[in-house]
């Protein structure tokens, strides 16, 4: 596969990368994974990431963390907000113009959908969307198709996209990524919680095969991925809306008696309720698996955006 240039490049949204550039990305990661499993390299040697996060996050800001620091790069982190000048009112486009004099590459987490691209507009160094409310979250849409593509298979899937499918930014971005790949896609979800309109048309313009239920036992048995995520209570306006629907799917053992052999469950974490604990010892369970392969695709986008290039960050530079 040839270079593909992505040096200097904000990654906002997955939309805003074909298929071509994924495809690229997801092979460069299994280029880097050895890397990701504890081989030294020094490939980002003397790079600075600066990672800045307005919400609380676990496994993307430490994967990121760890990707940087596993190239031989550095990470500086804005810390608690009250500890900096955003509790004195500085705007987050200034904070953005200061940072970027300080780092090669920003990653940043906000709870105001279209942050991150308004942060694009200021930065002198690329973006990297790390979640921003209910928006986008292109880097776990990339881990999430790595999985696939190393846990099962990305063209002609069965694929159902479980819980909730209304606030959830994961399932969207997913869902545009996977349109891409021609899968038929089954979203499971409460009446409340379904896939906005305006998505669901635009994946099937893009000749994505889409059906849509409540029943998660009616579809189980025909996908070969499937997606659950959480009811996500901080996403409500309305706490009385979220309790109508908490808890409205769970996975069990009894639950994947008849599926396919080769299914596989996969969960952008954390997880509450949805997924009972006795699967994670199941041949089906992939949730952990998806966890640690941030790692990898959050290396290979650190070194695209950096502009290091594909001929130097190969296994050569391995120490």
């Amino acid at each position: 596969m040839s270079p593909m240039n992505l040096s200097k490049r904000h990654i906002i949204s997955t939309r805003d990368l074909s298929r071509e550039e994924i495809d690229f990305i997801l092979s460069k990661a299994e280029k880097l994974e050895p890397i990701a499993r504890g081989k030294k390299s020094n490939i980002l040697e003397g790079r600075v990431l600066a990672v800045l996060f307005f919400e609380p996050s676990t496994r993307t800001r430490l994967s990121f963390d760890t990707a940087m620091k596993r190239l031989g790069g550095s990470v500086i982190d804005l810390g608690p907000l009250e500890a900096s000048s955003i509790a004195k009112g500085e705007t987050l486009a200034d904070t953005i113009r200061v940072i970027g004099k300080y780092a090669d590459a920003i990653v940043l987490r906000h709870p105001k959908e279209g942050s991150a691209r308004m942060a694009a507009e200021y930065s002198g160094v690329p973006i990297i969307n790390g979640g921003d409310g209910a928006g986008h979250h292109p880097t776990q849409t990339l881990l999430d198709l790595y999985t696939i593509k190393r846990e099962s298979h990305l063209e002609a899937l069965d694929i159902a996209l479980v819980g909730d499918l209304k606030y959830g930014r994961t399932v969207h971005s997913l869902a545009y990524a996977l349109s891409l790949y021609g899968a038929n896609m089954c979203l499971v979800s409460p009446r409340e919680l379904q896939m906005p309109d305006h998505i669901i048309r635009d994946l099937k313009k893009a000749g994505a095969k889409i059906r849509e239920t409540t029943s998660l036992e009616e579809v189980i048995k025909d996908v070969d991925v499937l997606y659950m995520t959480r009811i996500q209570r901080e996403r409500f306006p309305d706490p009385a809306e979220y309790l109508k629907v908490a808890g409205s799917f769970r996975i069990t053992r009894d639950l994947l008696k008849n599926v396919r052999e080769n299914l596989i469950i996969m969960h952008p974490l954390p997880r509450i309720n949805e997924i009972d604990p006795s699967v994670d010892e199941t041949k089906h369970a992939r949730y952990f698996e998806q966890s640690f392969y941030g790692v990898p695709v959050r290396m290979a986008l650190l070194t695209l955006v950096m502009g290091v290039s594909h001929e130097v960050a190969n296994t050569s530079q391995l120490l």
